[in-house]
């Protein structure tokens, strides 16, 4: 499998560490009144999609960039490939 790199262009998957979905970007207030049910669903619970879905990936082997990679689950495509830090600053995130 072929990770079209955004800075460094395409490199084999090998390269890089699959780190799970991508919603782990959306970390949950701490200060929140229901702060602990909130991270409950953020560290156990999970979904298994089947088809699109949006995952990060770490290029362990290479600039140690994160990455939000968006592949289909059943075919392996990749449709799109971003660095983590522009979806974490896209959603208010700061790095």
């Amino acid at each position: 499998m072929i990770i079209n790199h955004p800075l460094l262009g395409p490199r084999d998957s090998q390269e890089f560490t699959y780190l799970g979905d991508a919603s782990l970007i959306e970390r949950p207030d701490w200060q929140a009144a229901d702060a602990v049910d909130q991270f409950y669903d953020y560290l156990y619970l999970r979904n298994n999609p089947a088809g699109l879905h949006r995952e990060l990936w770490f290029h362990e082997q290479g600039d140690r960039s994160w990455l939000v990679v968006t592949r289909n689950t059943l075919t392996h495509d990749i449709t799109s490939v971003e660095l983590a830090r522009d979806v974490a600053k896209a959603k208010g995130r700061s790095t």
